[in-house]
């Protein structure tokens, strides 16, 4: 982590919309050509993306990766891939599902979320991510199993989350901002800090 991360203290889902428009409009005026985001999956990134639908952003040149998503068929209500479809495929992004294997290409902007355990995307503490896996997306077993999501899943490794512009943190609550505020100092080892020590952007986390 070259420096502190920006953190951003009670933003409401307009307030986070209006950064990432701004965020995404920019990268989409600085070069021609498409650019690809991650996005995490969970509750919290639809109510943004939704404030983000009146937006003026040529989604026609977006690629979204899903930054995790469990093992089921897209029709499933626990599949992230199929929620991010139905938020973001009418405004006319190009939506891609995980697989073993992809290599995705570098973001404009990784948006990750995080645990109450350290974990971001699907890189849980039992799976031990390092800074230099090799593949970019791995098939990989939480333990414990959630029990709302008792799945496989598929994720961006570590290396394919920082190969990005810029990252992006919601994580609200206060026990998440000190976990989080851990990890920048150095507290621990759990993903969330592994993933900051090999991140070369700037970090922006929303509390």
């Amino acid at each position: 982590m070259t420096s502190a991360p920006t953190i951003i203290d009670h933003a409401d889902n307009a307030a986070i919309a209006e950064w990432l428009a701004a965020r995404l409009q920019a990268a989409l005026a600085a070069a021609p050509g498409r650019l690809a985001v991650t996005l995490p999956g969970g509750s919290t990134p639809f109510p943004i993306l939704a404030a983000m639908a009146g937006k003026a952003l040529d989604w026609s040149r977006i690629d979204i990766w899903p930054g995790d998503d469990r093992v089921v068929p897209e029709e499933h209500p626990a599949s992230n891939v199929g929620r991010i479809r139905a938020a973001l495929e009418p405004l006319g992004a190009r939506v891609v599902a995980l697989a073993e294997g992809a290599v995705p290409p570098r973001f404009a902007l990784s948006w990750l979320g995080m645990g109450t355990d350290g974990h971001i995307a699907s890189l849980f503490p039992n799976t031990d991510p390092q800074a230099d896996a090799p593949r970019a997306v791995l098939r990989l077993t939480p333990d414990p199993l959630p029990p709302e999501a008792p799945f496989d899943r598929l994720s961006l490794t570590i290396p394919a989350l920082v190969d990005t512009d810029e990252i992006l943190f919601v994580a609200r609550g206060e026990e998440k901002a000190a976990l989080f505020a851990a990890a920048v100092a150095g507290g621990h080892d759990l993903p969330v800090a592994r993933l900051l020590r090999a991140a070369t952007c700037p970090v922006t986390c929303f509390t």
